[in-house]
């Protein structure tokens, strides 16, 4: 059986710090498969610099100049993660048979990575890395998360539980990935969309190597609502329960107003015409809130702007050059 071409996809914003661990920790993992005779020689490790402010891409490319395994993807500018993995990943799948997405702090444990491909040798498209447990998450970040794969379950968004982008698929399943072309991408609700074989893995997450997370609050409640508005429209029907719910309870009041105001026990007060104000007009400014979001994502996908531009490739130009002195070399041979 040919060995496949693997390509591991690592997104990087300002990880300077972790880098150069990364890339020896990742480049054993190559030659460890390569020796076993589970990938082929020509397998990669793409680093995508997604518009760093420190000296991410500088030492990418001094990297690749370096290490045969190493490549690197240079984005114009800062289009965030999910973009930026997008962009790996297609770069990628061009020139591979399979490929593994992994972040750049290696919280993820690169030695199932193995199993990955021997799954996909097995005949899955799809493999899933699932932490096993977050005992290395704060009690808030763990409670959060799980209410978040709880909350969406419930509103019938398909996910897999404790699975962020750490995983490998198959050409063939990238090719189907790729045809969904919505600029808002949450590809923890895509990827179970394209179907194919699948499986999961578990691993035990670790403590990041060095640095700062890349996802404080702000950018976790961001994302959550990204990925919960992008796959359903379940908030805009619960605000249309809500109004409907408040008509009900409207009339309900209003039917014990009109009683007691024939019994002569009325008595016009303050206090519950405020708590009314502010409780309705509260209501409904969420639901302008929530309508707006979708109208927004309306707006940005009628567009079509593209997700990402490519400054510098250093993947494809060598690829091409390796190849074109392949092909002069046979040639000559030949002759």
């Amino acid at each position: 059986m040919k060995r496949p071409l693997l390509t591991i996809v690592v997104p990087c914003y300002n990880e300077e710090e972790v880098f150069k661990e990364t890339s020896n920790q990742l480049s054993l993992v190559l030659e460890d498969l390569i020796d076993d005779h589970l990938i082929s020689d020509d397998s990669k490790i793409l680093f995508v610099d997604d518009g760093s402010k420190d000296q991410t891409w500088k030492l990418i490319e001094n990297e690749s100049n370096e290490n045969y395994f190493v490549k690197g993807l240079k984005l114009s500018k800062n289009v965030g993660h999910q973009n930026a993995l997008i962009a790996g990943l297609e770069i990628a799948n061009k020139h591979s048979d399979c490929v593994v997405s992994i972040d750049a702090d290696l919280q993820d444990d690169i030695n199932v990575i193995r199993t990955f491909v021997e799954e996909y040798i097995d005949g899955y498209d799809i493999v899933y890395g699932v932490r096993d447990s977050r005992e290395t998450d704060t009690f808030f970040k763990r409670t959060t998360a799980l209410g978040f794969y709880r909350f969406m379950s419930k509103i019938g968004i398909n996910l897999v539980p404790n699975h962020a982008d750490f995983r490998l698929m198959s050409k063939r399943a990238l090719d189907e990935l790729f045809k969904y072309k919505e600029i808002n991408v949450f590809l923890r609700g895509l990827v179970p969309l394209v179907g194919f074989p699948s499986t999961k893995v578990y691993y035990d997450r670790k403590e990041r190597l060095a640095g700062e997370s890349k996802y404080p609050l702000k950018k976790m409640i961001s994302f959550a609502f990204d990925g919960i508005t992008s796959f359903s429209i379940a908030p805009i029907r619960f605000v249309t329960l809500l109004g409907f719910l408040s008509i009900i309870f409207s009339l309900i009041a209003g039917s014990y107003t009109v009683a007691q105001h024939i019994l002569g026990n009325t008595i016009i007060g303050w206090p519950s015409l405020m708590v009314s104000i502010w409780f309705l007009g509260g209501i409904q400014l969420m639901g302008i809130g929530i309508i707006g979001e979708y109208i927004g994502k309306i707006y940005h996908e009628v567009k079509k702007r593209p997700r990402y531009a490519i400054e510098t490739d250093l993947y494809s130009t060598n690829n091409s050059f390796e190849f074109l002195k392949e092909v002069v070399h046979n040639g000559l041979k030949d002759e």
